[in-house]
């Protein structure tokens, strides 16, 4: 689809958002965590500021005063900038990056947009995501398969326990609507919570990239907005990779 027929769609999605009647929206404290799938391929050789940006949410959001934000929500934010890779043939020349960054900025619930600042906590491309949806198995006793989370995490599809670790140790729940746990630190830029958040196919420590290859991720604390980078090739963030956005 073509960023133009996209922003097009996005109004119109957004003009029937406010013909449903107001009710209260919702409020995302901090450290809140939103597990969601990006819905169209971002290319850094196509894309220019401005863009649109489109991703739902993986599974509700439970929130400490009840309210909770349901699955599939939409979930909105930009490209701020967009580069594709140009390779430098001259002898020992230092290549220039490709660098593709994208700043989400808003929750779309009933009562309509609500503007929220988040990070990334965690980033999976469209493969790895694939791999957490899909059951393994592990062995010829395991016959429905194990369900093993981006990060490493595990659990049985017919368990409500989900285990990491050696020991087996249980780091979050599988419940009705979605995967939760409290969050473990994750490396220097991902600190733990106190708090039970929602993390759908995300390990409670998950943190950084899983299954991009020769990019590196970078934020930008001041503006909100996180960027992929590489030497290599093309930035492309594809239909159906995942991130853990966390509100700061």
């Amino acid at each position: 689809m073509s960023n133009h027929l996209r922003s097009f769609s996005f109004l119109a999605l957004l003009g029937s958002v406010a013909m449903v009647p107001a009710s209260r929206a919702i409020a995302l404290p901090g450290q809140t965590t939103i597990p969601v799938v990006f819905t169209h391929t971002e290319n850094s050789a196509k894309a220019k500021a401005g863009d649109v940006v489109t991703a739902k949410t993986m599974q509700v959001v439970l929130l400490p005063n009840g309210d909770q934000l349901p699955k599939g929500s939409l979930v909105i934010g930009h490209i701020v900038e967009a580069r594709p890779f140009k390779f430098d043939d001259t002898p020992y020349a230092v290549q220039q990056a490709s660098y593709l960054s994208i700043k989400i900025d808003q929750v779309v619930d009933k009562s309509g947009p609500i503007s929220v600042a988040t990070s990334v906590r965690a980033l999976a491309d469209h493969n790895a995501v694939e791999e957490a949806l899909t059951p393994r198995r592990i062995d010829e006793t395991d016959l429905l398969g194990t369900m093993v989370l981006v990060g490493g995490a595990h659990y049985s599809p017919i368990d409500k326990h989900v285990t990491a670790g050696l020991e087996d140790d249980i780091v979050a729940y599988n419940k009705k609507q979605g995967v939760f746990a409290r969050l473990l630190p994750g490396g220097m830029s991902c600190p733990g919570t106190q708090t039970e958040q929602s993390v759908a196919i995300f390990s409670p420590d998950a943190c950084g990239l899983y299954g991009f290859v020769s990019d590196r991720l970078s934020e930008d604390s001041a503006s909100g907005a996180f960027g992929l980078a590489s030497t290599h090739h093309t930035v492309v963030l594809y239909a159906g990779s995942a991130a853990l956005l966390q509100v700061q």
